[in-house]
């Protein structure tokens, strides 16, 4: 297989490069999306618009292949503010729950609400240090909440029944 070398794009360039990666986003092009957000932060590595597009775009393809999660939680952590983590973990661990939910596997509605009920966790934490105004976090939690209930497949997996082992 040939490998190329990519090509840098221009500090200049990326207010541009962004916008057409929420382009991307929008017309459901996420592997395009993804890929112009690395070319950015591969010349701005703490661009914060960038990490959200890509942990973004990331997400957005967890309905084809689950692949990607660990990268978007780490791209959660690169946010600078302590909300903005909280929260966009939140939509990473919802997306991926999700998506396990429309997987035909089997217990792929206990592995759902598992990570429903992380999603909701990160958004109450979130929600505590909110910026004034902001209740983007409490809209998530809802959006989930109301998921669990439309969805009774997505439940706590049974307990397992243990028997005490008898000892002479």
């Amino acid at each position: 297989m040939q490998t190329f070398d990519l090509k840098p794009i221009h500090q200049h360039a990326v207010p541009a490069a962004l916008e057409k990666a929420a382009w991307y986003r929008a017309l459901h092009e996420p592997l395009e999306a993804e890929s112009i957000c690395r070319d950015v932060l591969a010349v701005d590595p703490n661009n914060q618009e960038a990490i959200r597009t890509l942990l973004l775009a990331l997400t957005d393809q967890f309905g084809r292949a689950i692949r990607g999660h660990r990268e978007a939680l780490e791209l959660a952590g690169r946010f600078e503010g302590e909300y903005e983590q909280k929260y966009y973990a939140g939509i990473v661990l919802e997306r991926l729950a999700k998506a396990k939910h429309q997987q035909p596997t089997p217990g792929g509605g206990h592995a759902a609400y598992e990570g429903i009920l992380r999603a909701m966790a990160h958004y109450e934490e979130a929600e505590r240090i909110r910026p004034h105004g902001n209740d983007d976090a409490i809209l998530r939690w809802n959006a989930c909440a109301r998921f669990l209930q439309m969805h009774p497949d997505v439940s706590p997996a049974p307990a397992l029944a243990s028997q005490p082992v008898e000892l002479e």
